[in-house]
């Protein structure tokens, strides 16, 4: 049976983080969302996305087929009654389709908005996430999921004895180093994935991940609940943050309530407020309503998508969106909300050309040798240059 992730009305309240993904790619724990689905059903999975997203996440059919809801993270109850599924039933929740059984001719014509026949109501609570901060508040939730789905029956690879382990939920993968350091597990649990590195000095209280070839630097402090994805090397102050891969915070400052997308890169001394100096509800630009949006939260800190840079010293108010591709420098803060492809800072703006990110981003592809700045890439970024044109009215 074909497991195939579907975006939803998901991919539109979650921009500009899921410009340059489907829904389902989302690091949200220790996994992504899809990589979930696919240990729990222990099967390969595919994607139904966006057209211009399909050539790098394709959608494959075979003759039984369950598409699921990307936005949905899986748990006991709700893989027990998607395996009661039969074909051409569907399990809603909250007037949204979570997951649906289909024929190979149906799933070629498969709308995640059309209303099924059969339809059963899922009445148990499921981690969904809508909005871009729904992310940094489940992960405390996930990272504890996906730590025992990683874990179980397993034995920890041994660290060196100059690390101070408080508690017992402290698991490493073979060719994880640390040194020095201190790791608390009394309030969540921390792992170390294979090939990562925590440099002398650093204190970690969970929940904590640290994905496979990514580094924390020397005298960090992390608070949970922080996701650290691969192939990043961060360092100084992060509490309650998501990094999804491939990007760097490697110096002072402080990251809070904050989601980091891949390809992302921090200056030195760069902070983000999480807390109004009023203590008032945060508020975070959204897409779709086309003006900033209540959270409901006191603490919402920066939500960066992917390819994104900023200068030294940047200094990022409470609740700032910051779109794909944008370059920011110079002294002040910036606005709340920076479009998407913005070069610039608090002293104005102009549009960061496609011409300019290319020759950066394979720059910065090239870095990584297992990565590669293909045609498929720039086809994606160009046409996030195109749908988010109307944003940038400088």
């Amino acid at each position: 049976m074909a497991i195939i992730l579907f975006d939803g009305n998901a991919h539109q309240t979650l921009l500009p983080l899921t410009y340059t993904r489907p829904v389902a790619n989302l690091r949200l724990g220790i996994l992504t969302i899809a990589e979930k689905w696919g240990k729990h059903l222990k099967s390969d999975f595919s994607y139904h996305t966006q057209a211009y997203l399909s050539t790098k996440f394709p959608q494959k059919i075979e003759a039984e087929n369950l598409f699921i809801n990307g936005a949905a993270c899986p748990d006991e109850n709700l893989l027990e009654a998607i395996d009661k599924l039969k074909n051409g039933e569907a399990l809603r929740y909250q007037d949204q389709l979570i997951a649906v059984k289909l024929t190979e001719g149906d799933a070629k014509s498969f709308d995640p908005q059309k209303t099924f026949d059969h339809s059963i109501e899922y009445s148990s609570e499921i981690v969904l996430i809508k909005y871009p901060e729904d992310i940094f508040r489940r992960n405390d939730i996930e990272l504890r999921k996906d730590f025992k789905l990683l874990t179980n029956g397993r034995t920890s690879a041994s660290i060196s004895s100059t690390n101070t382990i408080i508690g017992a939920e402290f698991f490493a993968e073979e060719g994880a180093i640390a040194d020095c350091s201190t790791f608390s597990t009394n309030n969540g649990p921390i792992y170390l994935g294979s090939n990562t590195e925590v440099w002398e000095g650093t204190n970690v209280r969970g929940a904590f991940a640290l994905c496979n070839n990514s580094q924390v630097k020397m005298g960090a402090k992390i608070y949970g609940a922080t996701t650290v994805g691969p192939y990043c090397r961060v360092g100084g102050e992060i509490n309650n943050a998501v990094i999804w891969g491939y990007s760097s915070k490697g110096h002072e400052g402080y990251l809070g309530n904050a989601v980091l997308g891949e390809w992302c890169n921090i200056g030195a001394d760069t902070n983000n407020s999480n807390l109004k100096n009023n203590y008032a509800e945060v508020k975070l630009w959204d897409y779709g309503l086309q003006r900033f949006r209540k959270t409901g939260l006191q603490f919402c800190g920066l939500i960066m998508a992917d390819h994104a840079k900023c200068a030294i010293n940047t200094m990022f108010n409470t609740g700032t969106v910051v779109g794909v591709g944008s370059n920011i420098f110079g002294a002040g803060f910036p606005r709340n909300y920076v479009p998407d492809f913005s070069w610039g800072g608090a002293q104005g703006y102009e549009v960061y050309s496609l011409a300019k990110m290319y020759e950066t981003t394979a720059k910065v592809f090239e870095r990584r040798d297992h990565r590669n700045f293909d045609e498929v890439e720039k086809n994606i970024l160009a046409e996030i240059f195109k749908l988010t044109e109307e944003y940038r009215r400088f």
